[in-house]
């Protein structure tokens, strides 16, 4: 978005955790669910630092070569910083935030980035892919480190 810095990557770890809750929730696996979100504390956070990061790869101003951009793309962008913002008041509440900050990621998931709704939990996946390479781009594991291994819900 226009006048921020750039995001800080997440660490392997952090991506890992949010998207596994993400898609316990949206399995509606309540067990699983509970299970992440008693594990770390600081889950409704990382949630918004995912949600930051899809929602401003949808909602930022296209670049130059696009042309010039019309007031419907500034409303988006406007609405993608709102949202997010919206998000990180919400997450300030407490870790009993987690799972209606969850709804919403995976609401703005199926609505923005899912062809159809029926598809949401391979646009999760596709997305914490995404995430997590990022993240182990910017945080490599030292030699010989033990791979990582996604969760399965």
């Amino acid at each position: 978005m226009p006048g921020t810095t750039p995001l800080a990557p997440m660490t392997p770890h952090a991506a890992i955790r949010a998207f596994s809750y993400l898609r316990a929730v949206q399995a509606d696996d309540a067990d699983a669910a509970r299970e992440f979100a008693d594990a770390e504390p600081r889950m409704p956070g990382l949630l918004v630092d995912v949600a930051e990061r899809i929602v401003v790869s949808v909602t930022a101003l296209p670049g130059p070569e696009a042309g010039e951009p019309c007031k419907d793309t500034f409303a988006l962008e406007a609405l993608g910083r709102v949202f997010v913002t919206s998000l990180r008041i919400w997450a300030q509440a407490g870790p009993n935030t987690a799972q209606g900050i969850a709804r919403a990621v995976i609401d703005f998931a199926a609505q923005f980035l899912s062809e159809n709704h029926e598809n949401v939990a391979d646009t999760l996946r596709q997305l914490e892919a995404v995430g997590v390479g990022q993240a182990l781009a910017a945080h490599p594991a030292p030699t010989g480190a033990h791979p990582v291994r996604f969760t399965a819900v």
